[in-house]
C-alpha cells in the first residue's frame, strides 16, 4: 500500500513490510555467501579478467593442460635465496616471483592446487608490461611469449626443461626452389612454432593446408636466380613440411588487413575441421606417425578485430573431457563432447551471412575459431604432474590466508544476522507503538527520517528538524504534509538513541504563520472579485483631496504585481528554511536576489523621485480615490502614499530649474563651437595626407574619437555630455613617441586620426584642454617635385612600439577573434 504523503497520522507504506513479515536472513547482510568463491571439487581454476586481459586467460589455460610443459615448468630451479639454501620461506614475508618462469610457476601451482574459485594473474600481466585496458593481438602474443618463453629456457642446465619449447611446439619446413631449366633444387630449412593459415576462399582446414603448401611460379620479373645456371631462370618453389612437434599450434588468418579502410578485420568465414587429423599426406617422409587429435580450439566472439571477447574450449589430457574456460567461469561439457554452437551464435549477423554447413561426426564447423590445437596421438598414459614442494608451500599459505577470508565473512555475516534479528524485533514493537492515540502527546518527526530508520541499508543519522521550521522558530504549516505525527514514547526512544533536534511535540506548530497563510489564500481568492471593483472605482472622477496619487505604470500591472506577490509569499512560506536534511540556500544571496525582484516589482514606486518624495511628472501619476487606494493597499501594504495635495519634491524642483539652465547653457556652447570650428564639423572641409594642401607646410593631428564624440554633442547638445578636452594620449606610445607612421596614416591608419589646420589648432587650444601637440611638417626644396617632400612628426616614430603594434594585430587576425567560423560534417566522404 502507499503512503498518503499529505496525511501526517498515515504510517503505511513507510517501508515497515520488511520487518513486519517472515524473517529473511539474507535481509540482514550485504555478504555474499564465501563458499561461492570456493572451488568445487574436480573442477579447474578460472582466471580474473583485468580489464581487457582475456586473450591471456586463454593461452594460459590451454598452456596449463599441457601436462609436458607444465612438468618442464616445475623442474625450473627457483631463485628465491631462502628456499634454496634450505631455510623455506619467511611467513612474514610475501612471495615475489623474479622472473617469467617462476611467475608461470606460481600461476600454474595455484591452478593446480588453489581452494579458490578463481585467481588473480595481476602479477603475471604486469611482469609482461601489459596493458590491462587495451586488447592486445591474440595471435601475435602468442609467437611473443613462446619466443621469450624459448629464450628463457635455453639458459636451464636441465635438457628437459630447456628444450621443452622447441620439443612440444617446434617444426620444421623447408622453402624448395627447383630451377625449370636445369632442374636445379635449392632447400632453405626454417623452424616453426605454428603454421598460419590463410582461410579466405576455403571451407575445410584441409584445403587451407593445402594452399600452405601448394607450388608457386617464379616467371617475368619475379624469375629465380640459378646459382647453376648463373641467370634468372623461370622456375617453382614450395613448401615442404620435414618434421612436425607434438603440439601442432594451426592458426587461422581471420584478422586480416583491409586495404580500403586501411585497418584490420575479421573474416567470419565458417572453416570446418576434424577431431582426427591425419598430417601424413602433407608431410614430405611418408613413414612417421603423423595422426593428431584436437586438443583445444581458441574462440573470438564478436565481429570486431578491434573487440570482443576471448573464450577457449581446451580437453583435459588426463580424462579427455571438454571444458569451456571464459576467464572466471569455467563449464564443463556433457559427455566428453568439444560443443561449440552457442560461441557460433553470439557473432551479429553481417548483410551477407552463410548459413552453417553441417558437420559430420567427429567435425566440427566455426566462424570464429582463430587457433586450433591438436595433440601426436600416441599410445602412452598421460604425465601425473606433481608440484614442487616450494610451490605447494606457496599455495597452501595462499589457501590459509582463503580459509581465513571466509571464515572472516562467515562470522561477519553471523554477526549480521544476529544484528538484524535484534533489531527486527526492536523495530516490530516500535512500529507497533508508533501511531499516537487520541489525547495522547505526540511528536512530529519527518518522513525521511523515519523511512531511513526502517532501511537498513542506510544507518539512520541523528534527527534534524531545523529545515521544518519557520522563521519563528516554530514547525511551518506548510511542512506538515512531510511530517508525521508519532507517539511521545517513540519519539523519546529515537532520541535517547539517534539525539538531534529540536523536538516539535503538540505545541510546535506556529500561529502566527497559519494565519499568514489563510491571509494569503483569502486574498487569492477574492483577487479577481477586487479586480473588478477597483476598476469600476477608477472610472469615477475624485473631487476635492480625498484622493491619492497612483502610478499609471503600477495601474495597468496591479492584478499582476498582486498575483506574482502572493506566489512569492507562498513560496517563501514553503522554502522558509531551505530544503529538508540542511540543503539550505545561502541566506545572503537568496536575500539580495530579493531585494532586486522587490527593486522590480514594488507598487507605486514608479512614482518616487530618487529623494523618496513624490515625482514632478504628472504625466506618470494619476489620483484615486480613497476606496479604491484601500483596497489596493491590502494588496500591498508597504506601497509608498501620497495624498492628492501632497507636494512634489522640492529638490527635483530645483534640479529640474538647474537642468533647464544647463540646457540653454550647452545649445549656447554647441553653437559657437560649431560656428567656431566648421572644418572640423566637415568632413569635406578637413585637409587630406593623400593630397598635401599647397597653402601649408603644418598640420596638426587629433584622434578621431575627439572628434566623434564632439559632434555628438553639437548635434544633441541637451542630451550629450559636452567634450572638455583632447586626448591625444591615445595615440602615443607608453615612451611618448608616435605610433603611425605618414604613409600608415595616408591609408589603414587614416581612420584614427583626424587632420586640423593651423588656425582651427590655434581654436582648439582655447576652446578645450589638450594633453599633447602632434604635428605633421613637410620640408621641400625651391622648384624641386612635390613627390620629392620629406615629412617629419612631432614627437618623432617610436619603432620598436610600432613594430609591437603590427605583431599584435597580425596575431588578432590569426586568432580569428571576431570571424566566423563554418563546420560541415562529412561523412562516407560525402558532406552532410
Amino acid at each position: 500500500r502507499r503512503n498518503c504523503r499529505g496525511n501526517p497520522n498515515c504510517l503505511v507504506g513507510i517501508g515497515e513490510h520488511v520487518w513486519l513479515g517472515e524473517i529473511d536472513e539474507n535481509s540482514f547482510h550485504n555478504i555474499d555467501d564465501p563458499n561461492c568463491e570456493r572451488r568445487k571439487k574436480n573442477a579447474f581454476v578460472g582466471l580474473t579478467n583485468l580489464g581487457a586481459t582475456c586473450y591471456v586467460n586463454t593461452f594460459l589455460q590451454m598452456w596449463f593442460l599441457n601436462l609436458e610443459l607444465r612438468q618442464a615448468l616445475y623442474l625450473c630451479p627457483s631463485t628465491c635465496g631462502e628456499y634454496a639454501a634450505g631455510e623455506g620461506i619467511p611467513k612474514d614475508k610475501d612471495y615475489e616471483p623474479q622472473t617469467i618462469c617462476e611467475h608461470l610457476q606460481y600461476l600454474f601451482a595455484l591452478l593446480q592446487n588453489s581452494k579458490r574459485r578463481y585467481i588473480d594473474p595481476s602479477g603475471f600481466v604486469k611482469a609482461l608490461g601489459l596493458d590491462t585496458g587495451q586488447q592486445q593481438d591474440a595471435q601475435e602474443f602468442s609467437k611473443l611469449f613462446m619466443s621469450l618463453l624459448e629464450d628463457t629456457l635455453s639458459k636451464q642446465k636441465n635438457p628437459d626443461v630447456r628444450n621443452i619449447v622447441q620439443k612440444q611446439f617446434c617444426g620444421e619446413y623447408a622453402y624448395v626452389t627447383v630451377c625449370n631449366q636445369c632442374g636445379r633444387e635449392s632447400k632453405l630449412v626454417s623452424k616453426f612454432y605454428e603454421l598460419e593459415l590463410n582461410i579466405q576462399g576455403h571451407k575445410q582446414l584441409t584445403d587451407c593446408i593445402t594452399e600452405f603448401l601448394k607450388e608457386e611460379k617464379l616467371e617475368g620479373d619475379n624469375r629465380y636466380f640459378c646459382e647453376t645456371c648463373q641467370s634468372k631462370q623461370n622456375a617453382t618453389r614450395k613448401i615442404r613440411l620435414l618434421s612436425l612437434p607434438c603440439t601442432l599450434n594451426l592458426q587461422l588468418m581471420r584478422f586480416v588487413f583491409d586495404r580500403q579502410t586501411g585497418h584490420k578485420k575479421k573474416l567470419n568465414t565458417y572453416i570446418g575441421f576434424s577431431e582426427l587429423l591425419d598430417m601424413e599426406p602433407f608431410m614430405e617422409q611418408k613413414n612417421g606417425v603423423y595422426v593428431y587429435e584436437l586438443s583445444a580450439v581458441l574462440i573470438h566472439r564478436g565481429v570486431s578485430a578491434y573487440s570482443g571477447h576471448y573464450i577457449a574450449h581446451v580437453k583435459d589430457p588426463q580424462t579427455g573431457e571438454w571444458y569451456k574456460f571464459n576467464d572466471e567461469d569455467i563449464e564443463k561439457m556433457e559427455g566428453k563432447k568439444l560443443q561449440l554452437g552457442i560461441e557460433e551464435d553470439l557473432a551479429e549477423p553481417s548483410k551477407s551471412q552463410t548459413r552453417k554447413p553441417k558437420c559430420g561426426k567427429g567435425t566440427h564447423c566455426s566462424r570464429n575459431a582463430y587457433m586450433l590445437v591438436y595433440r601426436l596421438q600416441t599410445q602412452e598414459k598421460s604425465l601425473t604432474v606433481e608440484v614442487p614442494a616450494f610451490l605447494q608451500e606457496l599455495v597452501e599459505r595462499d589457501n590459509c590466508k582463503f580459509e581465513e577470508w571466509c571464515n572472516e565473512m562467515a562470522e561477519m555475516r553471523k554477526q549480521s544476522v544476529a544484528r538484524g534479528k535484534i533489531k527486527h524485533e526492536e523495530v516490530k514493537e516500535l512500529y507497533k507503538r508508533l501511531p499516537a492515540e487520541a489525547g495522547s502527546p505526540y511528536d512530529f518527526i519527518s518522513l525521511e527520517w523515519l523511512q531511513k530508520w526502517l532501511d537498513e541499508s542506510t544507518p539512520p543519522k541523528p534527527i534534524d528538524n531545523t529545515a521544518c521550521l519557520c522563521s519563528h522558530g516554530k514547525l511551518h504549516p506548510d511542512k506538515i504534509s512531510i511530517m508525521k505525527r508519532i507517539s511521545e514514547y517513540v519519539a523519546d526512544f529515537f532520541y535517547r538513541r539517534y539525539g538531534g533536534g529540536p523536538r516539535l511535540n503538540v505545541k510546535a506548530l506556529c500561529k502566527d504563520c497559519v494565519v499568514e497563510r489563510c491571509r494569503i489564500l483569502r486574498l487569492k481568492n477574492q483577487l479577481n472579485e477586487d479586480y473588478k471593483t477597483v476598476t469600476n472605482l477608477l472610472k469615477i472622477t475624485v473631487k476635492g483631496n480625498d484622493g491619492f496619487w497612483v502610478g499609471k505604470a503600477s495601474l495597468r500591472s496591479w492584478r499582476q504585481l498582486a498575483l506574482e506577490q502572493l506566489n512569492e509569499q507562498d513560496e517563501d512560506a514553503e522554502h522558509s528554511n531551505g530544503k529538508m536534511n540542511g540543503n539550505a540556500q545561502n541566506k545572503d544571496e537568496s536575500n539580495e536576489e530579493k531585494r532586486e525582484e522587490e527593486e522590480e516589482l514594488n507598487f507605486n514606486e514608479d512614482i518616487v523621485c530618487p529623494h523618496g518624495d513624490l515625482c514632478i511628472s504628472e504625466n506618470d501619476r494619476r489620483v484615486v480615490s480613497k476606496e479604491a487606494w484601500e483596497k489596493l493597499k491590502q494588496y500591498f501594504p508597504k506601497a509608498p502614499e501620497f495624498p492628492n495635495n501632497k507636494e512634489c519634491c522640492s529638490q527635483c524642483k530645483i534640479l529640474e530649474r538647474e537642468g533647464e539652465e544647463n540646457e540653454a547653457l550647452h545649445k549656447m556652447m554647441a553653437s559657437e563651437q560649431k560656428t567656431s570650428l566648421q572644418n572640423l564639423f566637415h568632413d569635406k572641409c578637413r585637409p587630406c595626407l593623400g593630397s598635401w594642401p599647397q597653402e601649408t607646410d603644418e598640420l596638426y593631428i587629433v584622434s578621431q574619437f575627439f572628434v566623434e564624440e564632439w559632434r555628438k554633442f553639437v548635434r544633441r547638445p541637451t542630451r550629450c555630455t559636452p567634450v572638455s578636452s583632447v586626448e591625444n594620449s591615445a595615440l602615443l606610445c607608453p615612451h611618448g613617441g608616435l605610433m603611425f607612421t605618414y604613409a600608415s596614416m595616408t591609408k589603414e591608419d587614416s581612420k584614427l586620426i583626424a587632420l586640423i589646420w593651423p588656425s582651427e589648432w590655434e581654436r582648439i587650444q582655447k576652446l578645450f584642454v589638450v594633453d599633447h601637440v602632434i604635428k605633421i611638417t613637410r620640408t621641400q626644396a625651391a622648384g624641386a617635385d612635390p613627390e620629392s617632400a620629406l615629412y617629419t612628426s612631432e614627437p618623432e616614430l617610436c619603432p620598436e612600439c610600432r613594430e609591437g603594434l603590427l605583431c599584435q594585430q597580425q596575431r588578432d587576425l590569426r586568432e580569428y577573434t571576431q570571424a566566423t567560423i563554418y563546420i560541415h560534417k562529412v561523412v562516407d566522404n560525402k558532406k552532410v
